[in-house]
């Protein structure tokens, strides 16, 4: 899981750079972007995916973690979105957004939209959902994406009570109509706007939160049908969108799993449509086993695993040194060519490639395997505590095997006894997380909600951010990011950022391990099936065959 002269250059800055380093969206094994077949295709035929449980309610603002995510962002539709082949900014319920100064916005909707119960889209169901999202006694996880509004600090206090239920920031002008003011400038404010946590709510969300949290009514390409709780979640298409990325099939089955390689089963028996990763166990045979229809391609993501700064033990300054030498125990390299199978590049930084702003070797030296650097570094810094570290994983996504290895490779450079500590499924892990209850590591892995290196460090590291699992905190990170947010360009932006990322090679509050790709494949069943750079196929375009 943010018009005027201004504005208009501004997107079309992002635009341009996305252009020329974003993800392919086709990217097959065989480069041909796709099922290259061209059977018949069932219009109304619904296909499945592998998922997992969402940790939360299907809310806009509540969905951070992918597994519900994903979900969201068929349900719902902002403003604007990200053109699944280039990654450049659309407008979608948005006619216009306009800025002369980058701090005050006015928006103009498209007519026409509706939500699944035939209610109308306005400007007033964007403007609701935000101050409701913003509100702390709604629990949204993702409130402080609205903290660069004006009036966002009377609605969510540091400390205190409320003063304001909603941000003075905010004005409805007409059912068109809105406006959005600013704290201070942000360059890439409307590229922002495509995160879920700005999408719109019906009037009767308001009445009952909860339950629409348990059947979500949106406004996106497909509507709500059943969620039967860690099993599975189906939508089907909205007849009545208005979007450019109205759906070609009939709908989706989200269909949980607790083991990859039981997913990747599936799919060689047609059972299962579509997978989101292959399993490290098939991944040397993966290819061989489904061809043309296995895919293998970049993305805009990294995992790396983060340090539980809010125990004292790891908050110590002198601990720094350590978090580094744990990092440069780590054989990347080794590790990714063979536990991974060549499957993910290893990390160099903390942003990954093909994101406005990313550059090579941020990380330095601490990325670099280096076992007697890596001993000397967590000596100076006083030891690790205990002598231990266990890393907290879910152990339905196939991370067994790397966390394993990298585990093995800490514990043979430096004597410093390392343990995979894995939770039964990816919301029980992240349930952890949330509360703060991790000893001392955890996978933290990111894929971008943007693609502008902001969202990799500001929304990951920033003192408070929804994301900053480590709860980690730096003044002088958080200084730069907020002259980075204030620049007059996204390219002056994405410099600044780079600033801050050298703030956090010297911190070492998580260590980057690499860069995911693709890996994925699809059945018999289904065809133009293509990925973008959010690691997602693009749902829409997916087509079921006719049954012979």
């Amino acid at each position: 899981m943010r018009g005027g002269s201004q504005a208009k250059w501004v997107v079309a800055a992002v635009a341009v750079a996305l252009a020329a380093t974003a993800c392919s969206s086709g990217g097959s094994s065989d480069s041909s972007g796709g099922s290259s077949d061209s059977a018949a295709v069932d219009p109304s035929g619904v296909f499945s995916y592998q998922s997992a449980e969402p940790q939360r309610p299907l809310q806009p603002a509540n969905a951070m973690e992918n597994q519900g995510g994903r979900i969201v962002k068929q349900l719902f539709t902002g403003l604007v979105d990200y053109d699944p082949a280039t990654g450049a900014l659309r407008n979608q319920v948005a006619d216009k957004i306009e800025t002369t100064d980058a701090k005050n916005y006015t928006v103009t909707l498209k007519s026409g939209w509706t939500f699944h119960d035939g209610t109308p889209v306005t400007a007033k169901s964007f403007v609701d959902s935000w101050n409701w999202s913003a509100n702390p006694a709604n629990n949204q996880i993702n409130s402080d994406w609205f903290s660069d509004i004006a009036g966002y600090d009377a609605v969510h206090p540091d400390k205190g009570d409320p003063t304001a239920k909603e941000m003075s920031g905010l004005k409805v002008v007409d059912d068109t109509h809105f406006t959005i003011e600013l704290t201070a400038p942000v360059s890439y404010f409307t590229y922002k706007l495509g995160y879920s946590a700005f999408f719109p709510l019906p009037t009767g969300f308001f009445t009952d939160p909860k339950g629409y949290g348990e059947k979500p009514i949106g406004n996106g390409p497909y509507k709500f049908v059943s969620w039967e709780h860690n099993k599975a979640i189906t939508l089907a298409a909205y007849d009545k969108y208005t979007g450019s990325n109205k759906a070609k099939n009939g709908g989706i089955v989200f269909r949980n799993y607790t083991s990859p390689e039981a997913a990747y089963k599936d799919l060689m028996s047609d059972t299962l449509d579509v997978l989101d990763q292959v399993d490290s166990t098939d991944l040397p045979k993966y290819k061989d086993d489904l061809g043309k229809r296995a895919v293998d391609q970049a993305q805009g993501a990294i995992q790396n695993i983060s340090f539980a700064m809010y125990n004292a033990e790891w908050n110590d300054p002198a601990k720094a040194k350590v978090r580094q030498g744990l990092s440069m125990a780590i054989d990347r390299d080794t590790i990714t060519k063979t536990v991974l199978n060549n499957s993910r590049q290893p990390a160099d930084s903390f942003v990954a490639p093909g994101v406005m702003g990313y550059k090579a070797g941020t990380c330095g030296d601490a990325c670099k395997y280096d076992p007697a650097k890596a001993k000397q570094l967590i000596q100076e810094g006083g030891g690790v505590p205990g002598n231990k570290i266990t890393i907290l994983y879910n152990s339905d996504g196939g991370h067994k095997e790397w966390v394993d290895a990298v585990c093995n490779s800490i514990r043979q450079a430096t004597g410093v006894e390392c343990l995979g500590d894995p939770k039964p499924d990816f919301k029980t892990s992240r349930d952890i997380i949330t509360k703060k209850q991790v000893s001392s590591m955890m996978r933290t892995g990111w894929v971008q909600d943007y693609p502008l290196n902001a969202n990799f460090l500001r929304d990951v590291y920033g003192t408070g951010a929804a994301a900053n699992d480590a709860s980690y905190s730096n003044p002088e990170f958080d200084k730069l990011a907020h002259e980075a947010d204030a620049a007059t360009s996204v390219e002056k932006t994405a410099d600044l950022y780079q600033q801050a990322e050298a703030v956090l090679a010297k911190d070492m509050p998580a260590i980057p391990l690499w860069y995911y790709k693709t890996n994925s494949g699809y059945s018999n069943n289904v065809q133009n099936v293509k990925f973008n750079s959010f690691g997602d196929p693009v749902y829409t375009d997916v087509e079921v065959k006719k049954k012979k």
